[in-house]
């Protein structure tokens, strides 16, 4: 019988798969380390087991023991399966700004989880560094992972992650594109892929905000800023990277990382993180200047999985102004407008042109489709009608169609923004959206000026 002891055995061995559509056009090929094979969704599974059999081996960590980590939550839930198949206790300070599914994840696997203010400097007694340290401080038999200058961490990488990528390439291999947290995995993947082939080159991948791309460049610690995208990125320099074996680093903005990442799930069907979002932007800016004879190799971190309430929801792209308008559709717009009012209101043929004002008075809209026997048949707008009645051109108990102007233009749900934007701008007061033959909403100029000041960057 072929099977694992116990899960920590099929950590590792994570397959490369090439990239087809988001490489479009580019000649050289792409192939993507995807980490989310390991059993706990993540590139970090790798170093929790080797810096806690180490700590058991030199007697920092005994039987009933508590393990103690500040992570942004992936070397936590490695960590944790490791407490969970030994048997010991784990404690984890996490930045706030976290998801909430790898709180809850780490929860399950019965860790304590303890959340910290992002918006702190490293050294700050409120910092998860530090909160991390105090634990370990106060509690007997307990190991500080460490894994921001544990030497364990590029080790575990260099043991694994590189000849894993060197055995699947047959040595073909010619960059290397990984993100930069504790700079671990690129540190040990760069050191050995360089032992092995000297002219490879690594690519290091940098959040903006984070300091380390200019610290590469200039050996001077910067002033960190805020960003969203996670497990990537410091405000301080980790023991554990080592630059040496870096020969470039790229700077990836949010919007860029989470538009990405939202693309591989979609277009190659890999559910993958942030950071995944960001080391892919970067390896295909890389390889747009390549030949068809040379690859590519870029590491996907983690799964996706714990992001669907943030970068992987429609809602939380749209209230953070990061969707690209070039893939917005007319569904998104639909999705957008405010839910006090509903999705389509409007007249028919032979209601009053009394009723038309007082439906829109009550519903706060100033023009109205008007719906014939069969179809959509015109339209009728505040200003006009009021115009007519105060021309005495028209009486209140006289039938809409008297006052009517020409039906709205119509778009199907899939539909382009743009294609809502250039029938808006045409002087059409508003468009109908249709799902197949059944009108199901309507968008208006104000709509579409709404959604642009405050979705759209």
């Amino acid at each position: 019988m072929r099977y694992a002891k116990n899960v920590l055995e099929t950590i590792g061995n994570t397959p490369l798969v090439k990239l087809n559509k988001v490489t479009e056009g580019i000649k050289a090929t792409v192939l993507a380390k995807v980490e989310t094979f390991n059993p706990g969704g993540s590139v970090k599974d790798r170093i929790g087991v080797k810096m806690i059999e180490d700590a058991i081996r030199t007697g920092k960590l005994n039987p009933g023991g508590t393990i103690v980590e500040n992570t942004s939550g992936n070397t936590g839930v490695g960590l944790a399966l490791v407490a969970a198949i030994m048997g010991f206790k784990a404690i984890f300070t996490m930045p706030d700004k976290m998801s909430k599914e790898k709180i809850r994840l780490l929860k399950s696997l019965g860790s304590e989880v303890i959340t910290c203010p992002t918006a702190v400097p490293p050294d700050s007694p409120e910092s998860y560094y530090s909160i991390a340290k105090r634990i370990v401080e106060t509690t007997p038999n307990s190991v500080l992972a460490n894994q921001y200058f544990n030497d364990l961490n590029p080790q575990a990488h260099y043991e694994t992650t590189g000849p894993e990528i060197w055995e699947a390439t047959a040595g073909r291999v010619d960059y290397f594109v990984g993100g930069l947290g504790t700079g671990g995995t690129i540190s040990g993947v760069g050191r050995f892929l360089k032992e092995k082939k000297p002219e490879v080159k690594i690519i290091g991948v940098d959040p903006e905000g984070s300091i380390l791309k200019e610290y590469f460049y200039t050996e001077k610690i910067g002033e960190a800023h805020p960003y969203l995208v996670e497990g990537i990125g410091e405000d301080m320099i980790p023991g554990t990277c080592h630059f040496q074996y870096i020969d470039e680093m790229i700077t990836v903005g949010d919007k860029e990382s989470f538009r990405m990442a939202r693309r591989l799930s979609r277009e190659e069907g890999l559910i993958v993180g942030g950071s995944s979002g960001s080391a892919v932007h970067a390896a295909i800016e890389v390889a747009k200047t390549l030949d068809d004879d040379k690859v590519v190799v870029v590491l996907l971190p983690d799964t996706g999985e714990r992001y669907l309430s943030k970068f992987h929801s429609d809602e939380w792209m749209r209230e953070n102004r990061m969707f690209d308008a070039k893939l917005l559709t007319v569904a998104d717009l639909l999705k957008a407008k405010s839910s006090a009012l509903p999705p389509l209101v409007f007249v028919k043929v032979d209601d009053t042109i009394h009723t038309a004002l007082d439906f829109m008075k009550s519903y706060n809209v100033s023009q109205l489709p008007v719906r014939g026997e069969r179809d959509w048949v015109g339209h009728v707008a505040e200003g006009n009608l009021m115009d007519l009645v105060l021309a005495s051109k028209i009486a209140g108990d006289e039938p809409v169609e008297k006052a009517m102007g020409n039906p709205f233009p119509s778009l199907a749900l899939d539909a382009h923004y743009a294609d809502a934007l250039k029938l808006l701008a045409e002087k059409n007061p508003a468009v109908l959206v249709k799902d197949g033959d059944a009108v199901v909403g309507i968008l208006t100029k104000y709509d579409l000026v709404e959604f642009m000041l405050t979705k759209l960057d």
